[in-house]
């Protein structure tokens, strides 16, 4: 066939597909976020094992911390979602008086009524502060379906032991496939780790931060930002815009600088110095590529897609490249590693899914 024709079969069929997931996000977000939880806690499981614990025993203690983390999770976000909710009407009249305020500096400065009339209709405190609302009511909305999650987590926990002894099972002589899912349950667990850990720094330098400057709820703003740190590359400015407005609205234009620089610099410290030195290779994808990742998923499935849009491109990119000897220059092109060739005598990580 027409190299042509196969790439346009193959673009459409992958906007099929696409489509097709958003039209289901209410079930695919919930089964995607189950499995990332599991695959999460898989070295638990794997140390049980190890210890000779019974079967139950394995399935039970996973379960059990992936249901306190997200009864945890749920009530942290419930919170910060109505204390949001709560805060953003009481600013109305700050915001009114500093626009009154801009309005008539800027008009000293020659500055036309008319430009300066769409240029406040661009700007809205409330909009800018809806952003974290709205990350916050998403990630809510997919808890909405508690039950289904739970019960998916259940069914994970009860079927990793067995999917992980058949992905083992095979070591030395595992198809591509099995390799493929075993380097994604690998790289998605160091992600998640990795990401988690920096990302719960981040969150405690940037509360006492916002406390030592007196930007109100900072522990609501800690949650967004430990949230915002999963989202690649404009996470930072989601978490960022938020409370400078707020402090800009509270204490003035000189809060909102001290914001922007203790935000500036925590970032540029954790995520630009400090965090990639320890992920390393785990993610596997160029910068275009979790540009484009964060478009898509986001697409898909709304807020929760931003959040797992770098596990969801893993996911895509073992069953779709990883999991096909011939589509190795196509990793090549995507990732920021050399490609990996299945069955070439390089060694694959054990999968623990």
């Amino acid at each position: 066939m027409p190299r042509a024709l196969i790439v346009l079969v193959g673009i459409a069929g992958a906007l099929i597909v696409l489509y097709g997931l958003r039209e289901v996000s209410s079930v695919a977000g919930p089964f995607v976020l189950a499995l990332v939880l599991v695959i999460a806690v898989s070295p638990v499981r794997g140390w049980l094992a190890g210890q000779g614990a019974p079967r139950w025993l394995q399935v039970a203690v996973p379960f059990v911390i992936l249901l306190l983390v997200l009864l945890s999770l749920f009530a942290v976000l419930t919170l910060a979602a109505v204390q949001l909710s709560l805060l953003t009407p009481a600013y109305a009249a700050q915001f009114q008086e500093l626009v009154a305020e801009a309005r008539a500096f800027a008009t000293g400065l020659g500055v036309s009524g008319e430009q300066l009339d769409r240029a406040i209709g661009s700007f809205d405190a409330e909009r800018i502060i809806g952003i974290a609302q709205s990350l916050l009511g998403g990630v809510i909305g997919v808890f909405s379906a508690l039950f289904l999650i739970v019960v998916l987590l259940l069914a994970m926990c009860l079927d990793a032991p067995i999917t992980s002894r058949i992905l083992d099972s095979g070591e030395g002589r595992k198809v591509a496939l099995v390799e493929a899912l075993s380097r994604f349950a690998s790289k998605t667990r160091r992600y998640l780790v990795v990401s988690t850990v920096f990302g719960l720094i981040n969150a405690v330098l940037d509360v006492i931060a916002l406390y030592l400057i007196g930007v109100p709820l900072p522990l609501l703003w800690g949650v967004l930002a430990l949230i915002a740190n999963y989202i690649p590359n404009i996470g930072f400015v989601i978490a960022l815009l938020p409370p400078a407005t707020l402090a800009l609205l509270d204490g003035g234009v000189n809060a909102l600088l001290l914001v922007v620089v203790a935000y500036v610099a925590i970032n540029v410290v954790i995520q630009s110095l400090i965090l990639p030195k320890f992920l390393g290779d785990a993610v596997g994808l160029s910068t275009t590529m979790t540009f484009l990742s964060l478009i898509i998923w986001t697409f898909v499935l709304g807020p929760l897609g931003a959040i797992l849009a770098i596990p969801l491109s893993l996911l895509a990119k073992a069953l779709l490249i990883d999991s096909d000897p011939a589509a190795a220059w196509a990793g090549a092109l995507i990732s920021n590693e050399p490609p990996v060739i299945p069955g070439a005598g390089s060694a694959s990580p054990r999968s623990g899914a």
